[in-house]
């Protein structure tokens, strides 16, 4: 095993923010990224430096020396050859030409150079997985048969003529006479040609009986025997390597297709050359994206007289410093452009429920300005601007309160983890639980050169402007409501100081105006950058992991944290490539970009390759938040569930902030608090893996209590004062992250679990049927959910017949001492790709009614909430929608596609 003593040194000077959006790809800065890096412990630089053959082969020199003497790369000089035994025993009586003379021992030399000047250089320290060679036997085998001739018959010896012996001796053909039996030549040649079919036999009989598969495999597993890799994945990742992956991705405001996302493209794409990726490539697309003007915003009170009486400040106060460039304006992304006024009224969260609260006390809303907090019961921000268009609002302003995420929950940033006053929680306002990815192309991959659905018509993009604010500027609006409309409703007081009374507001409001001018383009470009370790077994089947770079601001835990993980991953598992271990399946890197506005950057990948995912892709982990804090969370398919709590058991936490608790394992803490693997909404690159194209996903990451969320604060300094100041568990999800790929991509039957999906199968069934008792309208006689609940009956009786396949697997294997023959790891290759295929059979082709992009039957995000899983989501929204029968039609064709899926999983 390698050693575990780590070496560092510092990843390459943070850029000027001018140095990193320069132009072109030959400054200073870049070329010192791309340069090998002595951050690899494992000697990876070194290797990437070596070549087998140093130096091309010398010309030939006529004044040269040791060109006239046939001399060879590296000195070698041929040797000489003084007798041949083969030769008098095989020749006739008279003498060779000098010329044919020197002709065979050319030859001869030929076939005996010394090769072992290209053989040298230095070899991995672990070898190779599937190391196997013949040995360079000592003796060499000379594979040139000699000349067969026969002598030409003297005069003395003939009866014939002298002249016609003469004339024989001199035919051509007479060289290939065949021996007289019993020669030398005969005896020699019939035994070289029983040696040929022998050893053909031998090497057919290997072959023929899998010998040299299951030595191979069982070498390789005991070059690399899987317990070492775990400790050496464990013992790797490194917390200052991950201090300053932070540094640097935080150095800049990097919004999604601006110079300081696609200077960090860059750096991604070297760093991942760097640490030995293979095939790595950036995928570009050209998508919608708006951006904020410096002067095209605006939120201001107007006099009686239409003059402006108060203008907000809507900026942060500048926190950056002079080498991270302009701070990202405060803005909502995709949000509606347009210049609107109208009296203000206070809406609470602004969820549909708290308009309806309104129109029920009579306060007429069409054509006023929404005032309304981040969190509570609509934390979409999309959903709170959707619900205020639908109630007749002309714009939306959204703030950040105390109470929610301020000073009264705990100090506030820099120093804590809150929202100061002037914090600006900036983010996106696209409906990704309705449309999911460039909002211009929902279905297919955004080219450049395909088809775009017109922008008015989009149905992902809200109809009304809106901005975010700060507590500071929420604070002079809110004073400015008092006895204009009615007391709030018991529950909607805020925390934002120096407000002596509530109100609601009504028409009699303050006028208030709400400008939003913006750039928009239809088709900027954004990339991905891709990068894989090609399997072993199955190279076309692979496990993914992804992290999306872009950000709203600095980004330090959205997404900083998770690229960080990401790419500490992808060094240790270089490391273990440049040594020669490879996985059984595939591991590919992907960092997307513009997850921030929509998901563009994965959607897009997916809808572009999603025939291709729905067959290989196997297992989707997703780091995106990744570390505010220090309480594990997970959120995912049930197939990871008892993987997920074998890596927990082994991952301790020695950070734990309670002395008592400290050196427990992840499980341990996990289980004291009645954790549970949590279920997939919306909000992360996930989606469109999970919804789209049927691949089973997880999402890792430790919480905090809170963090100045797309806030110029939460920047690299937040992170190593109060985000996680020693780095800890950053590095802990490194370990649960690394050994989540290592299992899935190298145990010979992929570690899934599918009775826990059973179960859960039923669970959901029944969570159904007890929600839509609650609703409105429910008719027992009308909607029944029998037909449902006999398909998940039908799915837990096709995987306890698929599990028992692994037993027998494993008797089979254990009863040949550990050795498989290639049918029966065909058997098990096709096991494997039946349960990642599982998933894909579970989805409709024609998607959901209303938001066709999602096609899991199972899985998907509410629609009115859609950070929250949503199971059967077809089901769910007819009922929603009071259409009692048309869920019941949808009920039946889920049955029958889950019946089929089924079917599929247990079929031999």
């Amino acid at each position: 095993m390698p050693s575990e003593k780590q070496r560092y040194e510092p990843v390459p000077p943070i850029p000027t923010y001018d140095e990193a959006v320069a132009s072109g790809s030959n400054s200073d800065w870049q070329q010192r990224d791309l340069a090998p890096s002595p951050i690899d412990d494992s000697g990876a630089g070194a290797v990437e430096g070596q070549s087998l053959l140093r130096g091309s082969r010398h010309a030939h020199n006529p004044t040269d020396p040791a060109s006239q003497r046939g001399s060879r790369p590296g000195g070698y000089r041929a040797p000489t050859v003084e007798t041949d035994d083969e030769d008098s025993l095989f020749s006739s009586d008279d003498s060779d030409s000098d010329e044919e003379t020197r002709q065979v021992r050319r030859e001869m030399q030929e076939l005996e150079i010394d090769d072992s000047d290209v053989r040298g250089g230095s070899r991995p320290s672990w070898g190779k997985r599937i190391g196997l060679s013949l040995p360079q036997w000592r003796w060499r085998w000379k594979w040139k048969l000699p000349r067969l001739r026969r002598r030409a018959a003297t005069a003395d010896e003939s009866n014939t003529d002298p002249e016609a012996a003469n004339a024989e001796t001199e035919t051509p053909a007479s060289r290939f006479a065949f021996p007289q039996f019993g020669s030398a030549a005969l005896l020699l040649l019939v035994a070289r040609i029983l040696a040929i079919f022998m050893l053909l036999g031998f090497l057919y009989l290997i072959f023929a009986s899998d010998m040299f598969t299951s030595m191979a495999r069982r070498m390789g597993s005991t070059a690399f025997p899987p317990e070492k890799i775990r400790l050496y994945i464990e013992n790797s990742m490194n917390p200052d390597h991950l201090a300053e992956y932070s540094k640097r991705y935080t150095s800049y405001a990097h919004l999604a297709g601006t110079e300081g996302d696609f200077a960090l493209m860059e750096y991604t794409e070297a760093q991942f050359r760097r640490h030995g990726l293979e095939n790595v490539r950036r995928d570009t697309y050209h998508v919608y994206l708006n951006y904020p003007k410096a002067g095209g915003r605006a939120v201001e009170i107007l006099g009686d007289d239409g003059k402006v009486k108060w203008t907000a400040k809507l900026e942060e106060d500048e926190v950056g410093g002079e080498t991270t460039g302009r701070q990202t304006y405060a803005f909502h992304g995709h949000s509606k452009s347009g210049d609107v006024k109208g009296p203000l009224i206070y809406a609470h969260y602004g969820s549909r429920e708290d308009f309806q609260t309104l129109k029920d006390r009579g306060i007429d809303t069409k054509g006023a300005i929404a005032l309304v907090r981040y969190y509570g019961t609509q934390i979409d921000r999309a959903l709170k601007v959707k619900a205020a268009e639908l109630a007749g609002f002309a714009g939306c302003l959204i703030y950040t309160d105390p109470k929610d995420a301020g000073y009264l929950k705990g100090p506030t940033a820099p120093l804590g983890r809150w929202m100061p006053a002037d914090g600006v929680q900036r983010g996106s306002v696209s409906l990704m639980s309705w449309v999911v990815g460039d909002v211009l192309t929902p279905g297919w991959g955004s080219k450049k050169d395909q088809p775009r659905v017109k922008v008015d018509q989009a149905e992902g993009l809200v109809k009304i402007p809106s901005l975010p604010l700060g507590w500071r500027d929420a604070q002079i609006l809110l004073q400015h409501l008092k006895g204009h409309g009615q007391h709030i409703p018991d529950g909607w007081a805020g925390g934002v100081p120096s407000i002596d009374e509530w109100w609601t507001g009504n028409l009699s409001s303050p006028i208030v105006r709400l400008k939003n001018e913006q750039d928009e383009v239809e088709k900027q470009a954004i990339w991905n950058v891709y990068g894989r370790i090609g399997g072993i077994e199955q190279d076309a089947k692979s496990i993914i992991i992804g992290n999306h770079r872009d950000a709203w601001a600095f980004g330090a835990a959205d997404p900083a944290s998770g690229t960080a993980v990401m790419m500490e991953v992808i060094r240790v598992f270089g490391n273990l490539l440049a040594q020669g271990w490879r996985p059984l399946r595939t591991i590919e890197f992907m960092s997307w970009d513009a997850e921030e506005y929509n998901l563009i950057g994965s959607t897009e990948y997916v809808e572009q390759n999603d025939d291709f995912l729905r067959e290989n892709a196997l297992a989707y982990i997703n780091l995106d938040t990744a570390v505010t804090g220090g309480e594990f969370h997970a959120a995912g398919n049930p197939v990871f569930k008892k993987l997920l709590l074998e890596v927990l058991a082994r991952t301790t936490d020695d950070h734990y902030p309670d002395p008592k608790n400290q050196f427990k394992s992840l499980l341990d803490l996990w289980n004291e608090r009645s954790a549970d693997l949590e279920g997939l909404g919306a909000g992360s690159d996930y989606v469109a893996f999970q919804d789209i194209a049927g691949t089973a996903s997880i999402d890792l990451h430790f919480d905090g209590p809170g963090y100045p969320a797309h806030s110029s604060y939460e920047n690299h300094d937040w992170m190593a004062v109060e985000g996680d100041p020693s780095w800890a568990y950053h590095t802990i999800l490194c370990r649960v992250v690394g050994l989540l790929a290592f299992e899935l991509s190298n145990r010979p039957i992929m570690p899934f679990d599918m009775p826990a999906y059973a179960d859960k199968l039923s669970e959901w069934v029944g969570d159904l049927e007890t929600w839509a008792r609650n609703q409105t309208g429910y008719d027992e006689k009308i909607f029944k959910v029998t037909k449902l609940r006999e398909a998940a009956d039908e799915v837990a009786m096709a995987v306890r017949r698929f599990v028992k396949w692994e037993t027998e697997w494993e008797n089979k294997v254990i009863a040949t001492n550990g050795y498989e023959t290639n049918g029966l790891g065909d058997m098990r290759a096709e096991y494997n790709s039946r349960m990642g295929r599982f998933d894909s059979d579970l989805l409709d082709i024609d998607g959901i009614p209303g938001r066709k992009q999602f096609k899991h039957v199972v899985f998907g995000p509410q629609r009115w909430s859609s950070y929250d899983e949503g199971y059967f989501p077809a089901v769910r929204d007819a009922i929603e929608d009071g259409q009692w029968e048309e869920a019941m039609r949808r009920l039946e064709k889920v049955a029958g596609i889950m019946v089929k899926a089924a079917e599929n999983l247990a079929a031999r």
